[in-house]
């Protein structure tokens, strides 16, 4: 016992500095590449797929529903938890957005949504993406830390194969049913907003501070009988705030197509003018 007090006295050390995880917490995953399966740039702990497997009925349910009816390439996808998925008016309240895709499947974490990042975003190569997860991770024991480093494993993943898809994260909502995780979710929203603002072509949107009422508590007329999942009222109050966003991926990519179709114009120019300064000069 005598041999090891420095390893006792390093491990309070990590312990107080967060290093050290909670035994009940849920293991994070290893992010995956642009293939969707593998490490990605960015590897933490790892984790057995068979903690996916949960998921398998509802990534089925997603390949049904496109082998039905493809979405279109360009679109505008929202991926998630309950939240996203119970948002079943999503293309009726983006109507001018040529393609939405609801792609949240409930219960679902950040991790989660990394480890499938291939199903659930790449293979629709999408112009804009809308994330919203990582209130369940907290429920589960994931610290603030561990759903931003899914999260820069999901980036990762979408800019390494879709470099121009545009990536807004909607912040973690407040609810009354897990209110003592308010603290928990202030946090890893400012680790999250300071994080994307590194990045470019990409969004945060705060959905936390509208939700909450004067005494800084969530408002309870944005949520359903379960405290937990949105009202009527909580959803149009997300359409609002989420509105001055959708779009913004088109305009970033329309831009970039203008750039390039200038560029060849100039350079279509460019080759007829040198051929006749040869032929004035004699070269």
């Amino acid at each position: 016992m005598k041999r090891f007090p420095r390893l006792s006295q390093l491990a309070r050390r990590l312990a107080l500095s967060g290093v050290l995880v909670s035994s009940t917490a849920v293991v994070h995953p290893a992010p995956v590449g642009p293939s969707g399966a593998g490490p990605g740039p960015k590897t933490t702990q790892s984790s057995s797929a068979s903690h996916y497997a949960r998921w398998q009925a509802s990534m089925d349910a997603f390949a049904a529903a496109d082998k039905a009816q493809a979405p279109a390439e360009d679109g505008v996808l929202f991926v998630g938890s309950s939240t996203i998925r119970f948002w079943t008016q999503l293309p009726q309240d983006f109507r001018d957005v040529p393609v939405v895709i609801n792609r949240g499947f409930g219960g679902s974490t950040m991790a989660d949504c990394q480890y499938f990042v291939k199903q659930l975003v790449l293979q629709y190569r999408p112009r804009q993406v809308f994330v919203y997860a990582g209130d369940n991770d907290l429920a589960e024991g994931r610290s603030p830390q561990q759903v931003l480093d899914s999260f820069e494993g999901f980036v990762a993943a979408v800019r390494a194969e879709l470099p121009d898809t545009r990536i807004a994260y909607i912040s973690i909502k407040p609810s009354p049913l897990r209110a003592e995780l308010m603290p928990r979710a202030r946090e890893a929203n400012a680790l999250l907003a300071a994080y994307v603002r590194t990045l470019p072509n990409s969004d945060y949107i705060d959905i936390f501070t509208p939700m909450l009422d004067l005494q800084g508590a969530p408002r309870a007329e944005l949520f359903g009988p379960d405290r937990l999942h949105l009202s009527g009222a909580g959803y149009r109050l997300w359409r609002s705030v989420i509105a001055d966003y959708v779009g913004r991926g088109r305009a970033t990519m329309q831009a970039g197509s203008d750039r390039a179709a200038e560029k060849a114009t100039e350079t279509a120019a460019a080759v007829p003018a040198a051929a006749a300064v040869q032929v004035s000069t004699g070269r």
